[in-house]
């Protein structure tokens, strides 16, 4: 009698200190339940609101659904978590007191963190340091990818389409606040104010009037001290792009998707894409013309290489209407949840959810560690 393959131990971490907690604990809700058990066992790992690396059993984390309105967080009372750097690589130990019990190796981990202290590089460069082959880009790419100005500075440097912007650093905005509005007046209303380093919409406000930007920069400031102001492209459509890397070749790119507000006041923000009786629709396929899906395609796949991103990418653009694609911005881990675009655009390019998750694990167990 032969022994079954060994399966393969996948460390999920989510949850973080972001303001985007929530968001990632409904993501790891989601691919704990779209993962094969016959392929993969699932070590859960929950990062608390206030930094408490805890163990998640797998039946609680497959229950992480939005209840009522509610999104899930990781509790507080469970078991403390321990990362190590073994002898045959990376383990995971529960702590009891001055005691490490359940201790496992890891294969590979999956953070699947939104928002800085996770999605930045951070978490990222300590898997690297710990030895531990992890889903995703690496510590430059997320870092860069993470900060909408850095992002922007490397794609326009790139030579990527990318429309005007202008950054705002704290100190900026405490020893020169008319110059900051100077410039930020000088571009074409309305324009879009954001935290530099945030995700999921949270914090952004659109600007029609300058009478009310500094109240919306105050605001975004709540969520990161440094701010970007986008120049809104009216009129535009907005389009959506997976991206999977491809070890042997050109990154591979998914059907495009349209977001279509059904309110021509509204813009995609938390509410609308979180909660389900917002009025927005997302089309998949977006309906695009052969050339003008070929265009939007190829550029998808230019930033993803760009950025030297590894894994994956959602690249969002926005095509305006002469019919020109512009970059918007690079998130190097989008949502996971059945119905965020990300896996909607596989499915309707072939892949469904568990198979782009297997192969983001995939990817990750080829790939080799250190410098690449």
């Amino acid at each position: 009698m032969t022994n079954p393959p060994a399966r393969t131990r996948v460390a999920l971490v989510f949850g973080g200190v972001s303001s985007e907690h929530e968001i990632s604990c409904l993501t790891a809700g989601g691919v704990a339940r779209a993962m094969d058990p016959a392929r993969f066992e699932v070590v859960g790992i929950g990062i608390t609101a206030d930094g408490a690396w805890v163990r998640i059993p797998t039946d609680e984390l497959v229950g992480y659904e939005v209840v009522d309105g509610t999104l899930p967080r990781v509790a507080a009372d469970r078991a403390q978590a321990v990362l190590l750097r073994g002898a045959d690589g990376a383990e995971v130990a529960t702590r009891d007191g001055d005691r490490l019990l359940d201790v496992v190796s890891i294969d590979v981990a999956f953070a699947l963190l939104h928002g800085p202290w996770g999605e930045d590089g951070t978490v990222q460069g300590m898997f690297e340091m710990l030895g531990l082959r992890f889903v995703g880009a690496g510590v430059a790419a997320s870092a860069i990818g993470m900060d909408k100005d850095l992002m922007k500075r490397a794609m326009a440097a790139a030579g990527l389409p990318v429309g005007p912007w202008v950054a705002i650093t704290p100190a900026q905005w405490r020893d020169d606040r008319s110059g900051c509005l100077e410039r930020v007046n000088a571009l074409t209303f309305p324009v879009f104010v954001k935290p530099a380093r945030g995700g999921s919409s949270i914090g952004i406000a659109k600007v029609d009037d300058p009478s009310t930007l500094e109240a919306a920069i105050a605001d975004a400031q709540r969520y990161d001290p440094k701010v970007v102001v986008e120049q809104g492209f009216v009129g535009a459509r907005e389009v959506e792009l997976a991206v999977l890397q491809d070890l042997d070749g050109p990154p591979r790119v998914s059907l495009p998707g349209e977001i279509v507000m059904h309110t021509d006041d509204r813009f995609y923000d938390f509410d609308a894409k979180y909660l389900p009786e917002e009025q927005v629709t997302l089309q998949v396929p977006a309906e695009l013309p052969p050339a003008l899906l070929a265009d939007v395609q190829d550029l998808a796949a230019r930033t993803f290489a760009a950025m030297d991103v590894e894994g994956l990418a959602r690249i969002d653009l926005f095509i305006t209407p002469d019919g020109v694609p512009w970059v918007n911005e690079l998130n190097t881990m989008p949502g996971f949840t059945r119905t965020s675009m990300f896996p909607m655009l596989w499915a309707a390019s072939g892949l469904d959810y568990p198979g782009v998750i297997a192969t983001l694990v995939d990817l990750a167990l080829a790939r080799p560690m250190g410098l690449r």
